[in-house]
């Protein structure tokens, strides 16, 4: 049978420190025994020499002789297990923290990969956004409003739809909010409703200039059938221009259940650790935004303990690790303070 190769699996420093350990504790229990028994004989032997007079004398001399021997022998054991049981002990210690310490720098790698991954993808949400907002048929929708400039908006809008397909839909708002035309209309029917009171309306309203965006917390979207969405904002400027009057506001909404969950299924553990490890995203409140078990999404908070840091790890009594990770933002994308985080369970 192979042995287990500690360089692929850290945690077998620990495993075989205590195997050796306990071999050796066994060893010199036995050896004590045997001496043991040797100073008993040596003691009977004794105790014969003297029953059977002058005849018996020389026999009680190699018998003293052997006892003394057992005598030094058993305190090499003692010795012997005194000083290499707390040295055993030590280095299980320090294995443990080295593994412990492997292990959990292991998760924070994880959890970093994961919001590395959302940030990259939402980087380009908030390219998207811009972009579109200078398409000249949404800002023709608005700079000159009618029936066929909607419906030509929403053409537009629906071949931008086929080629993303990330999004559930886009909206383009009027100055008041009302939408006047959206992508997927046979589908959802948002025309006529109001986005005023949508805090991503109002952000991307106020923005100064072309270059800024405003975002929504994820959120369940009732006109979207209840789906979770990241919706990302931008002001629809006159003439498309950077410093131009705003005339509203386009609104995009990522499809957020689907490709979130791609990327926590999708983080890398072994075999051994994949039944007993969950992959999550978490918002600045803590808020549970995206899991690899699938369970609660928008309705849970995980108490994760930062202390101040933007990463690390750490053990809860039961010897669950939690490794966790900040967003780091991707470009010009400071993210939004998420972080991804990994739970795993003790063998």
């Amino acid at each position: 049978m192979s042995m287990p190769d500690a360089a692929t699996d850290p945690e077998q420093i620990v495993t075989l420190t205590a195997d050796v350990r306990t071999t050796a504790e066994t060893k010199i229990a036995e050896i004590q025994a045997i001496t043991g028994r040797t100073k008993m004989l040596a003691l009977n032997a004794l105790i014969e020499s003297a029953r059977v007079g002058e005849l018996g004398r020389g026999f009680a001399v190699v018998a003293d002789e052997v006892k003394g021997v057992s005598a030094e022998i058993e305190q090499i054991a003692q010795t012997l297990n005194s000083e290499l049981s707390g040295k055993a002990e030590m280095l299980e210690r320090i294995g443990r923290s080295i593994v412990d310490q492997l292990k959990g720098q292991r998760l924070v790698d994880l959890s970093l990969n994961a919001v590395e991954l959302i940030d990259r993808n939402l980087f380009e949400r908030t390219c998207d956004v811009r972009w579109w907002a200078t398409d000249s048929a949404i800002v023709d929708c608005l700079a000159s409003p009618s029936e066929e400039a909607s419906a030509y908006a929403s053409k537009r809008l629906g071949v931008i739809l086929s080629a993303y397909t990330v999004y559930l839909d886009l909206w383009v708002c009027d100055a008041k909010g009302t939408i006047v035309a959206n992508g997927r209309p046979d589908r959802y029917h948002v025309r006529g409703q109001s986005a005023a009171n949508a805090a991503w309306f109002r952000n991307a309203k106020a923005t100064a200039d072309g270059e800024e965006y405003s975002v929504a917390d994820i959120a369940a979207a009732q006109e979207l059938d209840g789906q979770p969405v990241a919706t990302y904002a931008a002001a629809i400027r006159e003439n498309g221009e950077s410093r131009g009057k705003v005339l509203g506001v386009l609104g995009i909404h990522f499809d957020w259940g689907p490709q979130a969950q791609t990327i926590v299924e999708g983080v890398r553990f072994d075999e051994s650790e994949a039944a007993r490890s969950r992959a999550l995203l978490l918002d600045a409140d803590f808020r549970v935004i995206a899991a690899s078990d699938g369970a609660g999404v928008l309705q849970e908070r995980f108490e994760l303990r930062t202390e101040g840091r933007s990463s690390g790890h750490y053990s809860i009594p039961d010897d669950t690790v939690i490794g966790f990770h900040k967003t780091p933002g991707y470009e010009t994308y400071e993210g939004l303070g998420w972080y991804g985080c990994v739970v795993q369970a003790p063998r």
